[in-house]
């Protein structure tokens, strides 16, 4: 499943702290880690260098995490890209929350420009009690950015 980075754009960050509190308070608390990993392709035809900062990171269920990518544009004109993202194994992106994302707008670089972009997210406690995710220990989180054509 691909999708574009629409996904937890309504969710605010209090929503975000209230859900994690609920979880806390009910007992769910968890020292379970994962390691998120990151891959980052860019389109055929994108003249954008497109990779992750960090590799991987390990992320304790129901705390927010932060990694940065970090995007160039290699052509001689401005560009502005669109990504659309996915999780793997799939049966886990319904517990994967992005609260932030670069994802979330298109992005226009200059000639030349580079910049870090961020993507702020946490992986909902309930993960710990789904059967489904038993022996899921790695998630990878991937994007592709694509060239919108500006007509």
């Amino acid at each position: 499943m691909v999708a574009q980075c629409s996904a937890g754009r309504n969710e605010s960050l209090q929503s975000v702290e209230e859900k994690i509190a609920r979880h806390a308070q009910e007992g769910t608390k968890t020292s379970r880690e994962l390691v998120v990993q990151f891959n980052a392709d860019v389109a055929d035809g994108m003249p954008w260098k497109f990779t992750p900062t960090q590799r991987e990171v390990r992320v304790k269920l129901g705390e927010s995490a932060l990694a940065f990518y970090t995007a160039e544009n290699r052509s001689s004109t401005p560009i502005t890209g669109v990504s659309t993202y996915n999780v793997t194994p799939m049966k886990a992106a319904v517990y994967f929350n992005k609260i932030q994302c670069f994802c979330f707008e298109e992005q226009r670089l200059l000639p030349g420009e580079q910049i870090d972009m961020p993507v702020f997210f946490y992986i909902d406690p309930e993960f710990e009690t789904d059967p489904k995710m038993d022996g899921i220990n790695n998630i990878i989180l991937s994007y592709t950015f694509f060239k919108v054509n500006e007509d």
